[in-house]
């Protein structure tokens, strides 16, 4: 029943000139463009001009870094604020001599939350719309980017799922020899769940009168992705020790939130958006 199993050993990268060129790295810049293409088509059919476009792109890629870092060291890695300072600004580990680390720690939940709020200051400043304007056609091209980013994870071998118990799984050859054992590529489980959320969204911006709900697709993203990632969770090997007797573990207990607030927003407040606006429209008819 051996074939059952799967060896994965890829390298990191492709090696230009001795430097690496990290596959991982290749992902983040895939997910940004097809963002970018998305948000273009999105800003054509709104007639918005490609110059706000350049700016959204510019506060999304630094919102999402910023956030996706930091959500990591607050949540994962705190130690590393008295440890190694610098590493978490720079792709760099400076413990015990300088050597290229790259960002390898990078939290989907930081993400989200800078995401929000670097869009709050570009809608303040460029856009002078409603917040959830930007928020229900950004959520579109977010969730293909974390399906990007989780196929990353896969190439680097991290965020690796549990033992499957059987000759079924992916075997991680860079683990050390005692993890090699089949185990659930849960990363690849997750970036199949965002492919299917962002056909979803995708397809309720294009083809349904849902996406006019403003707070609908915003609300839609949260409650459909925190959710694969609570489920998800799981059969994820732990990120950090954490106790045992906890039902829960941290990522789990940060979806939480995540699906309640989309939950709100699908469910209680673009329901009465849309109740407001009809009856809007009945008194002035």
């Amino acid at each position: 029943m051996h074939f059952l199993s799967f060896t994965w050993d890829p390298s990191k990268g492709i090696d230009i000139f001795g430097f690496t060129l990290h596959f991982y790295s290749l992902t983040w810049i895939a997910a940004f463009l097809v963002g970018f293409a998305i948000m273009k088509r999105i800003f054509k059919n709104e007639n918005q001009s490609e110059k706000d476009l350049d700016a959204l792109f510019m506060h999304s890629v630094l919102g999402i870094m910023i956030g996706a870092r930091l959500g990591h060291v607050i949540f994962y890695q705190p130690e590393l604020f008295t440890e190694d300072f610098f590493s978490i600004f720079l792709p760099f580990s400076f413990k015990g001599g300088m050597h290229f680390t790259g960002f390898q720690g990078l939290a989907s939940h930081g993400a989200a939350i800078a995401l929000i709020f670097s869009l709050y200051l570009y809608n303040k400043k460029v856009l002078k719309k409603s917040i959830l304007w930007i928020l229900d056609r950004m959520v579109v091209p977010a969730a293909i980017g974390g399906a990007f980013i989780r196929i990353g994870n896969f190439i680097n071998s991290e965020i690796i799922g549990i033992e499957t118990g059987s000759d079924f799984g992916v075997v991680f050859k860079q683990l050390p020899v005692s993890m090699q054992n089949p185990r659930h590529p849960a990363q690849l489980y997750e970036s199949l769940g965002y492919i299917i959320i962002f056909i979803i969204l995708y397809y309720t911006y294009w083809k349904t009168s849902k996406s006019k709900n403003q707070g609908f697709l915003f609300g839609m993203y949260f409650l459909l992705t925190f959710t694969v990632r609570f489920f998800v969770e799981f059969i994820k090997e732990a990120q950090v020790d954490e106790r045992s007797e906890w039902v829960l573990n941290t990522g789990q207990w940060l979806s939480i939130p995540m699906v309640l607030m989309g939950a709100y927003f699908v469910l209680i407040y673009s329901a009465f958006i849309q109740y407001t606006q009809e009856v809007v429209f009945r008194v002035r008819n």
